[in-house]
This record gives structure tokens, sequence and C-alpha cells, in this order.
């Protein structure tokens, strides 16, 4: 499937791309003395307003080795984009503990399917499990009613 290329949004993410690259310390320049990368750097963070020179800063400033991680990671954010646009093709996240994850993938491993799916069986079978606990209680109540109005 095709996503759309829009210039002003990805000159955006690009930006944001390198400028984070850069404070996580990695070298996004192609030069090695520290004089030339500074004023790199310094031309690349003034491009924070105007985004599509950002494209001449690649050009002219940018290691070669970071030009395909650079296109890999635009190309997942472009992706990711477009399938927020529609609630079915969002990614949704949850904040699980190491211990819970694991728990989780083993069951899903055992059932042979996707963590999502594991979630969703998990649920339905715990809904179960209440309505026949509630059940059961509600039998016992009933029987105890009986036995103890004779």
């Amino acid at each position: 499937m095709k996503y759309q290329q829009l210039e002003n949004l990805e000159c955006g993410w690009k930006w944001q791309y390198l400028v984070n690259k850069w404070k996580a310390g990695e070298r996004i320049t192609r030069y090695v003395d520290t004089s030339e990368i500074d004023l790199a750097i310094h031309q690349l963070r003034s491009l924070e307003s105007d985004p599509t020179l950002v494209l001449e800063w690649i050009d002219n400033h940018m290691a070669p080795d970071f030009e395909n991680k650079l296109k890999q990671a635009i190309r997942a954010k472009r992706k990711r984009h477009f399938n927020a646009e529609q609630v079915h093709t969002r990614k949704k996240s949850i904040d699980l503990d190491y211990r819970v994850w694991e728990k989780l993938s083993e069951r899903a491993t055992e059932l042979g399917c996707t963590l999502s799916d594991a979630i969703e069986y998990l649920l339905s079978e715990a809904s179960r499990s209440e309505k026949a606990s509630r059940t059961v209680s509600s039998l016992k109540q009933d029987l105890n009613k009986l036995l103890s109005s004779d």
C-alpha cells in the first residue's frame, strides 16, 4: 500500500528525527572536525521554523551512511501517520510490566494467536467465568431459601 508523500510534513519529521538523533549522541554529519560538526548542527537547529530547507541541509551535511536510517524512519512515520486517520488502523498501545507481557506472550503462543487475540480471549473467558459464578451464587441463595423455608 502506497502512502502519499507530503513534503512539508515529512521535512518536519526529518528535522525532528535528525535533531533527536543528534541529541542522543549519534553522528549525523559527514564531518570529522568538531567545529564543522558544530556549524552544521547550528544550521540544522536554525531550520526549525522552516523545515523544508532541511532537504538542502541533508544533501550538504548529513553522513551518507545515515541516509538509509532516515529513509526507513520516515517511511515508518508516514505509514503510522496515514494509518492513524482511521480508527481500525490506528496503532494502540498499552503499558505492560515485563513479567505481565511475558505471561501474555506465553499464553498467546499456547493459543496460537496474537497478543491482541489472547487479551480478547482472556477477557471473554473472565466474563464467562464471572457470569457462571453469579449464576452458581444465585442458585445457592435460592436453594438456601428453599431449605430454610421448610
